[in-house]
């Protein structure tokens, strides 16, 4: 019981589940994190830096004759930001923001991290592919003077590790509809 406990209040990102999902615009990846800031990187957001993750994914095919073949890839930037005078956080993908009165809240979105939409029929069927996710702090975003710091400390060590999961479509996929 206190291992598990340790493990779910410590600082890092964690992988909760991943998957691949089939709709009418085509394939989409989609994984949920568990990220925990520790105190310094919560006061340094608190204090107006902002900090930038990338959620990376990507889809392979094994190919015994050459390099795999990649499929699908995909990155997107996720600013986090806190504003003194309204007392607000924000999280930014692209020109799309959104404010938050906690921290826990914009914790919440960025923990789940959906992919582009690619095409349905990029994937063979009765093939093998390899789906992998990630998620971590790009600490090269940071202001230069502190990132002197990061490179001597390990509380700025934000990074999921490739997440790989094997996936082989079935022979008759039943489209699922989004709602």
């Amino acid at each position: 019981m206190w291992l598990f406990a340790a493990w779910s209040y410590a600082d890092g990102i964690g992988v909760n589940n991943a998957e691949l999902r089939l709709t009418d615009e085509g394939y989409q990846l989609v994984a949920n994190f568990n990220v925990n800031l520790n105190p310094v990187v919560q006061q340094t957001l608190s204090l107006g830096v902002p900090l930038y993750f990338v959620g990376e994914f990507s889809l392979t095919r094994s190919r015994w004759y050459w390099l795999d073949e990649t499929v699908f890839q995909s990155d997107q930037t996720i600013k986090l930001s806190y504003n003194a005078l309204t007392r607000q956080y924000r999280i930014s993908r692209g020109a799309l923001f959104q404010n938050f009165t906690s921290l826990d809240e914009m914790m919440r979105i960025l923990e789940r991290q959906i992919s582009a939409y690619f095409p349905a029929d990029s994937m063979k069927k009765g093939g093998s592919y390899t789906a992998s996710v990630r998620l971590r702090l790009d600490t090269k975003q940071l202001p230069k003077l502190m990132q002197v710091n990061v490179l001597t400390s390990k509380d700025w060590n934000f990074d999921s590790g490739w997440y790989r999961w094997t996936i082989r479509p079935p022979e008759g996929v039943v489209r699922r509809k989004t709602e």
